[in-house]
């Protein structure tokens, strides 16, 4: 084996894997267990009105996530997978991971939209 940027790119995704198993994990840890929904369905650093009601939800993403990326870690490190078929299976949940959590913050948070106020002043002739 030659090593060159794409068989270090490759450790690097799998050394990748470790934390964010880890940290989705403990998300879900948190969550289920502890009951701390501070970290469920954030937008722009805000939590929902409601956030014991999307709890469920969101546990559920970062333990499947987690679960799915932990089983990678277990096939690549007793060799039942190779390359590709780990890459594939632990990009697809990262990407599933992210998009699904975004999904759930925008669905946590609903667009209200604000109506417009009358104006004070006519928008006639603003130069003089």
């Amino acid at each position: 084996m030659v090593f060159d940027v794409s068989v270090a790119l490759n450790w690097i995704l799998f050394l990748a894997l470790f934390p964010i198993t880890f940290f989705w994990l403990r998300r879900a840890w948190r969550i289920m267990v502890k009951r701390d929904f501070s970290e469920v369905a954030l937008k722009r650093g805000e939590s929902p009105p409601n956030p014991a009601r999307y709890a469920p939800f969101a546990a559920a993403i970062n333990l499947i996530g987690g679960g799915i990326i932990a089983f990678v870690i277990f096939g690549i490190l007793t060799a039942r997978f190779d390359f590709d078929t780990w890459s594939a299976i632990a990009g697809s949940t990262i990407w599933m991971k992210f998009i699904l959590d975004f999904a759930l913050s925008r669905q946590a948070h609903p667009m209200v939209l604000k109506k417009r106020g009358k104006q004070e002043k006519p928008a006639g002739d603003a130069g003089k």
